[in-house]
């Protein structure tokens, strides 16, 4: 019952870090184009 108390904040920590790195990368337009990148992909030789 004691490792509870060490989980419990280490997993909602853990949420906090994932959805701040979520966030962050919808902030830096990660997700704005993401068929570009496939057809980027198909056009190189």
């Amino acid at each position: 019952m004691d490792i509870l108390y060490l989980l419990i904040p280490l997993s909602v920590s853990l949420v906090f870090f994932i959805l701040g790195g979520l966030w962050w990368a919808i902030d830096r337009g990660q997700f704005e184009d993401i068929e570009a990148e496939g057809r980027r992909i198909l056009d190189e030789s």
